[in-house]
């Protein structure tokens, strides 16, 4: 399969945890559906101290894998929002 754009969408979004609401990313999200994983060369900045970990309420939120070729990270289920 093919690599994802490298340069992506030029629309920022904030990734919030959905439990303490503290912003963990600023991501270049293409399209407008549900957010399931993160490239990480689409991540703008990054709050995290840890990887795929809050950094408030230390509570996993993503897992790391490799999709298309690509590192990214896996949003788990209910557990980030963003706007």
């Amino acid at each position: 399969m093919a690599k994802p754009n490298k340069k992506g969408p030029t629309k920022t979004v904030d990734i919030f945890c959905s439990q303490c609401k503290t912003q963990l990313f600023k991501y270049r999200k293409g399209g407008k559906g549900a957010l399931v994983k993160c490239f990480i060369e689409r991540i703008s900045q990054d709050f995290t101290t840890i990887p795929c970990v809050c950094p408030n309420c230390s509570r996993p939120f993503a897992r790391e894998a490799i999709i298309r070729g690509a590192p990214a990270y896996k949003m788990i289920g209910g557990k980030v929002t963003f706007k």
